[in-house]
């Protein structure tokens, strides 16, 4: 199966159903932020920390996987240098109309998150990169990319699940309020569901989601040559889950140099 251009066709679908994650911001936030006022988040609720940021302005930033006409509008109102990078078409269409409505430059890539070659060593000063990894199998090359397309002393901020949300049996969890352990990790909707299972996930057009360990999301950055210098956790408010563990990570990482 070809994750890729699957999960680009799914996506390009989660904009016409409306996901939160493709609905593009207003005109007002661009505005507060061309004044100074500006906040984005990573994860579900929690705002990123303003401390976390290095300088944005004239800054050359990577919205990695970061589609949907929220992050890099506003980080390019700011003041940013911005290029948007995504699978989906579709999701870049929300970042164009954004640039389009509100006379903001930005710079729209298709592409791979984990082959960033197009691009560069040392490109960028900031990538900022939300949760989106969970829809490839490998996120090692994520960060390896990562690090080779970041200036010596620039800050990935990257936002991750947390793999104890795979472990419960999903649709049971949504729609009874159910914890049922069924999974190991790693997850994968494609090789971890039971073939009828994965049938029907597949019918519905859904992307398909990788739980990946905290070895390879924590673990991963600090083997690619990372050091982590800011760490919190956050909830899906919907989740069932969230009553009893946070099942988000936000982390800032540094490129020595």
């Amino acid at each position: 199966m070809d994750i890729l251009s699957y999960n680009r066709k799914a996506w390009n679908q989660e904009v016409e159903n409306g996901n939160p994650w493709t609905i593009p911001v207003s005109s007002e936030t661009i505005a507060a932020a061309r004044n100074g006022e500006w906040h984005l988040v990573l994860t579900p609720t929690r705002p990123v920390p303003q401390e976390w940021y290095p300088e944005i302005k004239g800054r050359r930033v990577l919205c990695l996987a970061s589609g949907g006409g929220q992050q890099g509008p506003v980080l390019a109102a700011a003041g940013a240098i911005v290029t948007v990078f995504d699978n989906s078409p579709r999701q870049l269409d929300q970042d164009r109309f954004v640039a389009e409505r509100d006379n903001l430059e930005i710079d729209l890539q298709q592409g791979d998150m984990a082959d960033l070659s197009r691009f560069p060593d040392s490109s960028f000063e900031l990538i900022f990169h939300p949760v989106s990894n969970l829809f490839i199998p490998d996120v090692h090359p994520v960060w390896r990319e990562a690090f080779r397309v970041l200036k010596p002393g620039g800050v990935l901020l990257s936002g991750v699940i947390n793999p104890v949300m795979y472990i419960f049996d999903l649709d049971l969890m949504d729609e009874q309020k159910e914890l049922e352990v069924r999974y190991a990790i790693p997850f994968s909707d494609i090789h971890s569901l039971d073939p009828e299972k994965r049938e029907q996930f597949l019918a519905r057009g859904w992307p398909v989601e990788f739980g990946h360990s905290l070895e390879d999301q924590i673990g991963g950055q600090l083997k690619a040559g990372f050091f982590i210098t800011g760490f919190y956790e956050d909830i899906h408010p919907e989740s069932e889950l969230s009553k009893y563990i946070s099942t988000f990570i936000a982390t800032r990482a540094f490129k020595p140099g």
